[in-house]
C-alpha cells in the first residue's frame, strides 16, 4: 500500500516491496507454488502504481482491484512475491532507474540488465521469483530476457486485456512474461491465453535484417535457420518505419504522461527526460502521418511473415558494459530497436530463447509468429532449442 516502508533487507534496485507472499493466490491451479514479480506498472490491489518514479508514486492512490493480467495469474494458482522495479515510465531499454540505480545482471554482472522490465527479469534470474510479469512496447520483455539468459514472450497485441495497466504507448504496449525455462513460459500461456487462432507452418529468415546484429550473432541465427529449413524472405524495412514508430510511441507517451512530466521538472533520469522532451515536440499532424506509415508497414510485415515463424536475433549485441555510459548504451539500443520493432509495429507475438556466445555473453534467438499463434510459438521454441546452433553460439535451455 502507499506508504509501506521498504524492507531494509531487499535490493531496492530490483524490488519496490516484497512479502511472503505479498499477495496470495486466489485459487489452486496449474501455477500453484510459483511466485510472480510484478512490474510496477500493473495494479495490485492495495498498492499504488509507481512506474519507477517515486514522486509519481507518492501522488497515486492504492489500486482498488488487481490488473487483469495479475488477476489471471492469481486465479491460476500463482502468488505475488513482490512489486518489482521498472525503468521510469517504462520508457527505456537499459534497465537503470534514476532514483534506485541499475540492478546487477546475474548472467553478466559487469553488463547492463536491460529494461524496462528490469526488476522482474533480475528477480527471475536470481531465483527470487519464478515468473516476471512485464510489458513489451519496443522490446521491454525481449531485451532484458536476452541480456540475462532467460525466456520471454511478447504476446500478440491486444490478446491479453490491459485493464489496470499504466500505459506508455497503447498502439504497441503488450503484456508478457519472463521465466528461467521454456516449460514455465508454456505453462503460463496455457493458463492465461485462450486457444490459438493461428498455427505456425514452417520457418523463415531475412538475413539482411539479421545483419543488424553483430556478425557472430547473425551467423549463429542463420545456422539455426538452416538447420530448421527456414525459407528466405525479405521484410524490406525502411528507415521511415523506425522513425514513424518513434514518433507514434512518443506522441502517445506524451498524451499519457506529458502533463505530469511537465509539472515535475528535473525528476526523471536524463535519458528518459530527453525522450519526453522529444515527445513534447510531436504534433498531431506528425503523429497522423506516422500512423499512415506504420499501417502500411504492419500490413507488409504480416504479409511477408504469413503463417511462418520468422527467426531473428533478439538483440543486436551482447549486453553493453555497465561502465560504457549513455553513448554506448544508446548505440546498442538503436541497433537492437531495428530487430525488436517489426513485432511491435505489426502487433506480432515474439518469443526469445536464451543463447550464449563463445565468451559466455547472453544474447537471444527470437521467434516471431502470426497474430494469435502465441502458445504454438512457445512450443516451437521449446523444440528449436534442441537443434544445435552451428558457429559461434549455442542454445541454452535452463530448466
Amino acid at each position: 500500500m502507499t506508504g509501506v516502508a521498504a524492507d531494509p533487507e531487499i535490493d531496492t534496485s530490483v524490488w519496490r516491496v516484497t512479502g511472503s507472499p505479498l499477495v496470495d493466490s486466489t485459487a489452486a491451479g496449474p501455477l500453484s507454488g510459483r511466485t510472480v514479480a510484478v512490474k510496477d506498472l500493473f495494479a495490485v490491489a492495495g498498492f499504488a502504481v509507481g512506474a519507477g518514479v517515486p514522486a509519481y508514486e507518492r501522488e497515486q492512490v492504492p489500486a482498488p482491484r488487481h490488473a487483469h493480467a495479475v488477476a489471471r495469474l492469481l486465479s491460476a494458482g500463482a502468488r505475488i512475491g513482490g512489486i518489482a522495479r521498472t525503468d521510469e515510465f517504462a520508457y527505456s531499454l537499459t534497465g537503470g532507474n534514476g532514483a534506485f540505480g541499475m540492478p546487477v545482471n546475474p548472467a553478466a554482472p559487469a553488463r547492463i540488465p536491460g529494461g524496462s522490465t528490469s526488476g522482474p527479469a533480475v528477480a527471475v534470474a536470481r531465483g527470487e521469483a519464478d515468473i516476471g510479469l512485464g510489458t513489451d512496447t519496443a522490446g521491454s520483455i525481449r531485451v532484458p530476457a536476452a541480456y540475462q539468459g532467460l525466456w520471454g514472450i511478447r504476446t500478440t497485441h491486444g490478446r491479453v486485456d490491459t485493464s489496470g495497466l499504466l500505459p506508455l504507448a497503447q498502439s504497441f504496449d503488450t503484456v508478457g512474461w519472463i521465466a528461467r525455462d521454456g516449460a514455465t513460459l508454456a505453462d503460463i500461456a496455457e493458463c492465461v491465453l485462450d486457444a490459438d487462432t493461428a498455427a505456425p507452418a514452417g520457418y523463415a529468415i531475412d538475413r539482411a535484417v539479421c545483419a543488424y546484429a553483430d556478425p557472430e550473432i547473425a551467423a549463429a541465427v542463420g545456422a539455426i535457420a538452416d538447420s530448421l529449413g527456414a525459407v528466405p524472405v525479405e521484410l524490406c524495412p525502411t528507415e521511415s518505419w523506425l522513425a514513424a514508430f518513434r514518433v507514434v510511441q512518443a506522441f502517445e507517451a506524451w498524451a499519457n504522461h506529458g502533463e505530469w512530466v511537465a509539472t515535475h521538472p528535473g525528476v526523471l533520469d536524463p535519458d528518459v527526460a530527453e525522450r519526453f522532451a522529444f515527445a513534447a515536440s510531436v504534433t498531431v499532424a506528425q503523429a497522423g502521418a506516422a500512423r499512415e506509415v506504420l499501417a502500411g508497414a504492419a500490413e507488409s510485415l504480416r504479409s511477408v511473415v504469413g503463417d511462418r515463424v520468422l527467426l531473428l536475433p533478439t538483440v543486436a549485441t551482447p549486453p553493453p558494459p555497465r561502465s560504457g555510459g549513455r553513448q554506448v548504451w544508446e548505440q546498442a539500443r538503436a541497433r537492437t530497436l531495428r530487430l525488436t520493432c517489426p513485432a511491435s509495429i505489426a502487433g506480432l507475438p515474439a518469443v526469445t530463447v536464451p543463447l550464449r556466445s563463445r565468451d559466455g555473453m547472453p544474447v537471444g534467438l527470437c521467434l516471431l509468429g502470426a497474430p494469435g499463434s502465441d502458445r504454438s510459438l512457445i512450443r516451437l521454441a521449446l523444440s528449436s532449442v534442441a537443434v544445435p546452433a552451428a558457429g559461434s553460439l549455442h542454445s541454452e535451455d535452463r530448466p
